[in-house]
């Protein structure tokens, strides 16, 4: 244990004349009578009473030690230890393009999207994860990063419009791709969430997932939306949106072709449920094991001893009081 002032230490030396006084003065506090002799009372002894009024004083000595204690500031100090734990590289990639507002998941499948991802990074503690956002473009939304507050509250605020509307898949796999290439990780994966088909874009899907093939990538693809037909929102004439039923398409065999290339897996998701589902299955596939060293930082550690203060003051109080109360 270190002391942020171990300097105050030295004011433990006062105890010394303060216990000399206790002893030197704790004749003179008591009340004396004079008897012409005491030989009928050296058979009775001393009552174990006035013994214990000793273990007042020792209660007080030890109080104030304790205080003393608690002003220098006891601290644990700080130290590194080497771990193991599972972890791996990840990038999310999202699909922000309009037709993520179909509602055939609560509230929709943007929302559904944004919450499932946001409980997966929270629950990846050893993990480096980044988020790539693509619509008609694609764009680095957050770097690779262990700091799971920026990564779930980023998650929480992307916007649908922050990019231009179409789905540009090939460039939001290029883009996750080119962020975590550089990874120090074993294991490297992108997650890449869509509802659609690719209709824009630099880079084809096929030629993103052959990339990350030679790079040892592995890309998990989710098609997002339910079989048959679904809401999604449309524009009238007046700049109203409404919702109609139209055909869920989603160009599976595409999503197929990246999964198997690059040694991922494909899902469809056609609910919330499914998605979670999804989800939990990805967080069981993707682990590898790290040696982290953690770094103890120094903190205060004076309750314990201010505990035992409160203790010992409060102790003394209440036996003056009743047990070993005197009079006058």
């Amino acid at each position: 244990m270190l002391f942020a002032h171990p300097s105050y230490l030295w004011l433990l030396l006062l105890l010394i004349p303060y216990i000399a006084w206790y002893v030197w003065n704790r004749n003179r506090t008591h009340a004396t009578m004079s008897v012409s002799t005491s030989i009928p009372y050296k058979q009775l002894g001393r009552p174990w009473r006035a013994w214990l009024l000793h273990g007042l004083f020792v209660l007080r000595i030890a109080a104030i030690a304790t205080l003393i204690i608690i002003i220098a500031r006891p601290q644990t100090h700080d130290k590194w230890s080497t771990s193991n734990t599972e972890g791996t590289d990840i990038v999310i990639s999202l699909d922000i393009s309009s037709s993520m507002l179909a509602r055939d998941f609560k509230p929709n499948r943007f929302e559904a999207a944004k919450n499932v991802a946001a409980q997966f990074v929270s629950g990846r503690e050893s993990d480096n994860i980044g988020v790539v956002i693509f619509a008609g473009e694609s764009f680095t939304a957050v770097p690779m990063t262990t700091d799971r507050s920026l990564l779930v509250n980023y998650i929480h605020d992307i916007k649908m419009g922050m990019l231009q509307d179409n789905t540009a898949i090939g460039d939001g796999l290029a883009t996750a791709i080119n962020r975590i290439k550089d990874g120090k990780a074993k294991s490297k994966s992108v997650i890449l969430i869509t509802d659609g088909s690719n209709n824009t874009g630099n880079v084809a899907p096929l030629t993103a997932a052959e990339i990350a093939k030679k790079l040892g990538i592995k890309v998990y693809t989710i098609g997002i939306g339910r079989n048959g037909m679904a809401p999604f929102p449309t524009e009238d004439a007046i700049g109203r949106i409404d919702y109609v039923n139209m055909p869920v398409v989603i160009d599976e065999a595409t999503l197929r072709n990246i999964a198997s290339t690059t040694g991922g897996r494909y899902f469809r998701a056609t609910d919330n449920n499914v998605l979670n589902q999804v989800f939990e299955e990805i967080d069981t596939l993707e682990k590898s094991q790290l040696d982290v060293r953690n770094y103890t930082h120094t903190e205060d550690n004076f309750f314990p001893w201010a505990l035992l203060a409160l203790c010992l003051v409060a102790g003394e109080l209440l036996l003056r009081n009743t047990l070993l109360r005197t009079i006058p």
